[in-house]
């Protein structure tokens, strides 16, 4: 079977990164790639929470639930959103990316800064949402997708 290996060049979407979908395993993520993913520790262990990152691409992390991926990670630049967001993006420009489809929350830890809700339109896609995290200056600096409640969690498994 052909594979996709994650790259620089992976795009995130609502419900993937690249060929990774929410609701593989670690075993067909690593299928799909050919990449090998390891486990780091996520503090939520005892409750079946896991963090992977994908051997050779730094700044990328999958969080799994229940033995499946349940959101992806980024805090790299290179990597986009389908619709070009990206790391270091103003909070504006999410906003102009996503007309009237962004929710804002303040940021549990950056006076000043939000956690912007992308929020699908589509009925078939309530359950997933894109996050967008910005620091006090307005900047993007982690942007995760996936599914809910997995992708709301501010401190990941913990």
């Amino acid at each position: 079977p052909t594979t996709t290996p994650l790259s620089s060049r992976s795009q995130l979407t609502l419900k993937a990164l690249g060929p990774v979908e929410v609701g593989m395993t670690i075993a067909e993520a690593e299928a799909v790639t050919g990449q090998t993913f390891r486990e780091r520790p996520s503090g939520g262990e005892a409750y079946g929470c896991r963090y992977y990152e994908v051997e050779g691409l730094e700044k990328v992390a999958f969080m799994v639930t229940d033995d499946v991926i349940t959101r992806a990670e980024i805090w790299r630049e290179d990597i986009t959103t389908r619709s070009g967001a990206k790391i270091g993006d103003s909070a504006a420009k999410i906003r102009n990316l996503y007309p009237g489809q962004i929710e804002s929350e303040p940021h549990e830890y950056f006076p000043g800064g939000e956690y912007l809700i992308f929020t699908p339109q589509e009925p078939e896609n309530q359950n997933y949402r894109v996050l967008f995290e910005t620091n006090e200056a307005g900047e993007v600096t982690t942007i995760r997708s996936g599914q809910l409640p997995e992708v709301g969690f501010i401190e990941g498994c913990v």
